[in-house]
């Protein structure tokens, strides 16, 4: 009997053994990052929770393919983000569980979720309320080192900003902007046939002035690339416009047809959809003060992140 006993003992061991391992393998170690482990369960979380609703929404099938081709992208965005927690860590950046209600608070006004309501959407997520603060936290943390070891150190002077303006044109902000849509007819080879070209293109004004939708008309009628996009031109400084098309829309309103015209090219009709007048010197550099500050964070911060790199011990086993 206790022979019996001892050996069902034994087959219990080795069966707990065993699931342990087949666990271990199917949950294997991917990457050591110092002297942590990220495991392909952690990996796949990661690109669940932060895929976006497109690809959260595609069959369980197509979206597996797209995280498998994305595994080693993921990867290295969770390295770069343990690298970082762990910076916190080491210089004495700590998290209080008062910031982590703070944020789970924000978080739930914002969309205008009860409690329920947030639960709810966790567990949707596959997180349990004290997996996502530890989340929540290390999220937190990495806010903390990035402010402190990088943003707090772009600055940027007047003189910075006069300099970069002058080498980006586009912040020039001198010229009226119009956002244009046409219908184009080519120009015939054949000179006689201009009166055709005149007559349909005046039949089609017509329907435009008796309301019928524009985009639709230039997908009808227009005969350049843009009539697949409704005719839509998108923004165009005045100038850069055309003599004709100036021509054209000088007396024209937001939302106005003009009549059919010609210019080297063919006959257009346009459609002014929205006109922008000049910003103000003051709005020009604040927009340019923005970009050049978030070029500097970005060179900064990937120079940060590439010397975390450096003095860490990193193993991949993906």
């Amino acid at each position: 009997m206790n022979n019996k006993r001892i050996m069902y003992s034994l087959i219990f061991l080795f069966v707990l053994a065993s699931l342990a391992q087949a666990t271990y393998l199917l949950d294997r170690v991917v990457a050591v990052v110092n002297q942590e482990v990220i495991t392909w369960s952690d990996l796949y979380r990661a690109m669940e929770t932060d895929s976006s609703p497109a690809v959260k929404a595609m069959p369980e099938e197509e979206r597996k393919k797209i995280f498998k081709e994305s595994e080693a992208m993921f990867l290295e965005n969770l390295i770069s983000f343990r690298l970082q927690v762990q910076e916190a860590a080491t210089r004495g950046l700590r998290v209080t569980e008062e910031e982590v209600k703070e944020t789970i608070d924000g978080i739930k006004k914002k969309y205008g979720m009860t409690d329920a309501q947030f639960q709810k959407s966790l567990i949707a997520e596959g997180y349990s309320i004290e997996e996502y603060k530890r989340r929540l936290a290390d999220q937190i943390l990495e806010s903390k080192i990035v402010n402190q070891q990088v943003r707090s150190k772009v600055i940027v002077t007047d003189a910075d900003i006069d300099k970069f303006m002058k080498e980006n044109k586009n912040f020039s902000g001198s010229s009226e902007t119009y956002r244009i849509s046409q219908i184009f007819f080519k120009k015939p080879k054949d000179e006689a046939e201009k009166g055709w070209v005149e007559e349909r293109a005046q039949a089609v004004y017509a329907k435009a002035q008796q309301g019928a939708n524009f985009a639709e008309l230039a997908r009808e009628y227009s005969e350049d690339a843009s009539k697949d996009a409704g005719g839509d031109l998108g923004f165009i400084e005045k100038g850069s416009l055309a003599k004709e098309f100036s021509a054209a829309l000088a007396s024209m309103k937001q939302g106005d047809v003009s009549k059919p015209f010609w210019s080297d090219k063919g006959m257009h009709i346009l459609m002014l959809e929205e006109m922008a007048v000049p910003k103000s010197p003051a709005e020009v550099k604040e927009e340019a003060k923005t970009a050049l500050q978030s070029k500097l964070f970005s060179d900064k911060y990937k120079a940060w992140t590439k010397s975390l790199r450096e003095k860490a011990f990193i193993d991949i086993r993906l």
